[in-house]
């Protein structure tokens, strides 16, 4: 990422003024009063202000050496300004007036394929963007009579996900475990399944180092679909300003396109540090402390964000925005104030477990505590219909599992239980950005539900997957495309599909040895 701050500025700076003269209109003629402020001090990207008695919350301060805060903190001598840029370019008694709006950001078609930070500056060294218009940060929600069920898929490619814990268009999805679980992983796959979909992706980077962005930026060119994605960069070097407005500008340049029509989804990559950051800003500012010292607004400040994202009605166009935030628990404890606040926000949580992520299983999904509460209401038939009893036998065979380590030899139901579970924990492990379609989906749950992996050794389900997608071209095209096109599948298909994935294990199949020692 290569940063053009100067170019960046002035553009979003013009921009902000020919758009503020537009709302205003013509100054009238003659003299005019202005108030003009003072910087009294300045440092950790706060700073305070004296001489603006009229000044209003979160309104745009414009510093005369052409940086820019806004307002966060007044009392009646002075204000408290987060700085939007680097604060050493301020002195004590520079000159701060007031714009008499508030931080807006770029939106439009101009943006997709970019790097951007969070007031649409370019950082990609493409040159400036020349947006649509410049929106407010700060938008409401839409109201419960401007929204529509949530029956439509957002398929991530991940067959534990899409097939036990199914996401919908305008749903809010929290993905939250330890670090280094794979949660930025999932989102990334997500992104890139969407290559051949008509969902916009916006990917928001929230106080993460900058060689994490790079991976993540890496990922997404060269699996998915750049040219439709919006990348809003805040790093971890980046003021604390730019970090707290990020998911609020990503919300932003996403709405825009569920406005109109279109269906989009954002990552924001994370929550934790974004709670982190407004707790700095809150302290920094004077705002009384509460628990684990954060400010008692952060639940509002996340809700209030989170809420932004909906199903529209066809009345408001019927476009949607699904929001897929991430938090980081420490050692699992999901009862923290910032974890328990996004759980109750959102509408189901995918919780990464360590022990799972160490072992190799990968995405390391917690399925005894991870939900959707939308759940299968948006899953396509032909997968829902494949992975019915799914969740519930692996359960099952997990709870055997865990019972025939304290010794002794199972019987021949049981043990053909824990082949069967066995195979099913395979099949969801599955390698990282490397997502599966939708046919290839219900072909692996409709081998593992029907015995025909049973005979395999689990070392060759790898190899079943990898060559899935060749033998399903070969034995059950036209299978394939009625899944794809329509998420459904009938009887007579379901037979082809199922004679084709018979015919593709037997080939597979070493031979008549039995179950490898040691395997269930």
């Amino acid at each position: 990422m290569t940063a053009q701050p100067d170019n960046g500025a002035s553009t979003w700076a013009n921009t902000w003024f020919a758009q503020a003269s537009a709302r205003v209109g013509a100054a009238p003629l003659g003299p005019k009063a202005e108030q003009i402020g003072r910087v009294e001090t300045v440092g950790d990207g706060i700073a305070l202000i004296s001489g603006l008695p009229d000044i209003r919350l979160d309104e745009l301060l414009r510093f005369d050496k052409g940086s820019f805060g806004f307002a966060q903190m007044l009392e009646p001598d002075r204000i408290g300004c987060v700085m939007l840029d680097d604060v050493d370019a301020i002195e004590a008694g520079d000159a701060v007036r007031g714009t008499g709006d508030v931080v807006r950001v770029p939106v439009g078609p101009a943006l997709l394929g970019r790097i951007v930070d969070p007031l649409g500056r370019p950082l990609d060294g493409k040159g400036p963007i020349v947006a649509t218009r410049l929106e407010p940060i700060e938008r409401p929600a839409p109201a419960i009579i401007d929204r529509d069920l949530v029956v439509q898929p957002v398929q991530t490619g991940l067959v534990v996900i899409d097939t036990l814990f199914a996401l919908g268009r305008g749903q809010r999805e929290l993905i939250i475990g330890d670090r280094v679980t794979g949660k930025t992983t999932i989102a990334i796959d997500t992104i890139i399944s969407q290559k051949t979909s008509d969902i916009i992706c916006v990917y928001v980077a929230v106080g993460q180092k900058t060689s994490s962005v790079r991976r993540a930026i890496d990922a997404i060119l060269a699996g998915g679909a750049p040219e439709r994605c919006i990348i809003v960069v805040a790093g971890a070097a980046s003021s604390p300003g730019l970090q707290w407005i990020a998911p609020f500008a990503g919300f932003t340049m996403a709405e825009y396109f569920r406005d109109a029509g279109q269906h989009a989804l954002i990552v924001i990559d994370d929550l934790s540090k974004h709670a982190a950051t407004h707790r700095e800003i809150a302290l920094l500012t004077r705002q009384s402390p509460g628990r684990e010292a954060y400010p008692g607004d952060v639940f509002y400040v996340h809700a209030r964000l989170l809420e932004r994202a909906a199903k529209l009605s066809k009345d408001k166009g019927g476009g949607s925005l699904t929001a897929l935030p991430i938090a980081e628990t420490d050692a699992g404890n999901l009862s923290a104030y910032i974890p328990t606040n996004l759980i109750s926000i959102t509408d189901g949580q995918i919780v990464l477990d360590t022990k799972l992520f160490h072992e190799g299983q990968k995405p390391a999904v917690n399925v005894g505590i991870s939900v959707s509460r939308v759940g299968g209401k948006t899953q396509a038939p032909a997968l829902r219909e494949a992975a019915e009893t799914l969740r519930l036998d692996y359960a099952q065979f997990l709870e055997m599992e865990a019972f025939t380590r304290f010794g002794g030899l199972p019987d021949a139901r049981v043990r053909d239980q824990l082949i069967r579970g066995a195979r099913i924990r395979a099949i969801l492990n599955q390698p990282q950005h490397a997502p599966l379609r939708l046919a290839d989906e219900v072909a692996l749950i409709l081998a593992a539900q029907a015995g025909l992996l049973d005979a395999l050794p689990l070392p060759l389900i790898i190899a079943f997957r990898l060559g899935l997608r060749d033998a399903l071209a070969r034995g059950a095209a036209d299978t394939v495309r009625m899944v794809e096109q329509t998420g459904t599948l009938d009887a007579a298909q379901r037979q082809a599909l199922h004679d084709t994935l018979k015919h593709y294990a037997q080939t597979l199949v070493p031979g008549p040895a039995p179950v490898t020692a040691g395997e269930p």
